[in-house]
């Protein structure tokens, strides 16, 4: 698979910023480890050179007393002489010891003949102590006034310490680039899910909506790919109701335009008669009513700021009572019945719920005829009951379908319960309409089953 665009390890590109990062943190880290095992490889060479000093000293100090009491005897006199002894040479001059036996008052009686004359240039006192190129270490006897001195050249150290640091240098560097490419491959074959869901949101667009379907995702991407997901159901839920809102608008307002334009044509052709004008204004009002119902319609299938609130029943049926009380023509035919006992509480948006039982009222005034009662019953139920003719069996299914009209005075029923049907779903509550009744010889009921708080 060949990669290309954001993700094909450019100097952009995320995977080319996360190789150059993990190849500057990986080398770091790891020059860091190299410095840090220099450290402890030097200091373990020291330690350990140091520590064949003390041994060598310890070891070759009574020999060399025994050679200095041998090469004395052999000068004749037995006193100590005025130039320093020099001890024969040993047999493999590389790895020849140096020292030195000096007496109390620094004068030098012994060395041997590999030791340079300014190897020992030390103040005279027990343990180490360096110049510019020996390390040295000075031990006393302990019952004769004579000090054994050892000297090891620091090139040595200096050599050990360098053969270390380059062997492990060197293999840094070799494989500095394998590493580099290593991680350039893992950067990109781990991003790969992303430039597919990169792909699949590239792919999207408003006659494209689908969900997001990339299985194998990991975590982080997978968030993603949900909010994505989300956002893309939103969209899609936002685009149907705009295109809902254009089509209802286009059915349910040409009727009442064309008819208020013809009562206003109409009275001027006949001198503004009253009979006309009342007409076109009553044409405006059923105008005025449907978009206020294509606007009720919108927001409840966008549920827009649908709330998740406690909502008193009895409280929400009162306040939509008092609206229809307030008018005269209605204030007789409506009736409300609430329990005796504790108030109904259900979860939900109390705009949204008054919406949908003003649409039931207003149905039931308008095409039950009669009395109308609301009555809320428990646990969490809102009834709209009318004793009017009723519906058949065969139409009750088709109530909520919009625009359906089920007579010539009845234009515009189906909105008013699709409405609520829409409301009622997402609150995921239950719609139920009954015609007749239970108990009753006609008439049509509606309740909302809503979900205790």
């Amino acid at each position: 698979m060949r990669f290309g665009g954001p993700f094909a390890g450019g100097r952009d590109s995320l995977a080319g910023r996360l190789t150059r990062t993990l190849i500057l943190w990986v080398g770091g880290v790891w020059l860091m480890c190299v410095f840090a095992v220099v450290w402890y490889v030097d200091r373990e060479i020291n330690h350990n050179f140091d520590n064949e000093l003390v041994e060598v000293s310890h070891r070759m100090f009574d020999m060399a007393v025994q050679e200095l009491d041998k090469l004395q005897h052999g000068s004749g006199d037995g006193t100590a002489p005025k130039e320093p002894l020099v001890a024969p040479k040993q047999l493999f001059s590389e790895d020849a010891v140096m020292y030195q036996v000096v007496d109390i008052h620094e004068h030098v009686l012994l060395r041997s003949a590999e030791a340079p004359v300014d190897a020992f240039d030390v103040p005279l006192a027990g343990g180490f102590a360096n110049n510019q190129t020996w390390r040295i270490y000075t031990v006393r006897h302990p019952t004769l006034g004579l000090y054994f001195r050892v000297a090891d050249p620091l090139d040595e150290r200096r050599h050990a310490l360098n053969r270390t640091l380059f062997g492990l240098i060197i293999p840094l560097g070799a494989v500095l680039p394998l590493l580099a490419l290593v991680l350039r491959n893992v950067a990109r074959t781990e991003l790969r899910a992303l430039q597919q869901l990169a792909g699949e949101i590239a792919k999207r667009n408003g006659a494209d909506l689908r969900p997001i379907t990339l299985p194998g995702l990991p975590l982080e991407l997978r968030s993603v790919g949900d909010h994505v997901n989300r956002l893309l159901e939103r969209l899609s839920q936002s685009l149907d109701v705009e295109r809902a809102l254009a089509a209802n608008a286009a059915h349910e307002l040409r009727t009442p335009l064309a008819a208020a334009r013809l009562r206003l044509q109409t009275a001027l052709e006949h001198d503004l008669r009253r009979n006309d004008v009342q007409a076109a204004l009553d044409a405006l009002q059923m105008l005025s009513h449907r978009a206020e119902k294509l606007l009720q319609l919108s927001r409840a299938e966008s549920g827009a700021s649908l709330a998740r609130a406690r909502v008193d029943l009895v409280q929400l049926v009162g306040t939509v009572a008092q609206d229809f009380w307030q008018d005269p023509l209605t204030n007789e035919r409506l009736a409300l019945k609430v329990p005796d006992t504790v108030a109904p509480v259900a979860l939900g948006d109390v705009d949204a719920l008054a919406i949908a039982l003003r649409n039931l009222v207003e149905n039931a005034l308008r095409y039950g005829g009669g009395r109308v009662v609301i009555e809320v019953t428990a646990p969490c139920t809102l009834v709209v009951r009318d004793f009017g003719a009723g519906v058949s069996a065969d139409l009750l299914h088709t109530l909520q379908q919009r625009h359906v009209r089920h007579g010539p005075d009845r234009t515009g029923y189906g909105l008013g319960l699709s409405i609520v049907g829409t409301i009622v779903e997402k609150h995921n509550a239950r719609l139920e309409l009954e015609s007749p009744p239970p108990g009753a010889a006609h008439g049509f009921e509606a309740r909302i089953v809503l979900q205790p708080a």
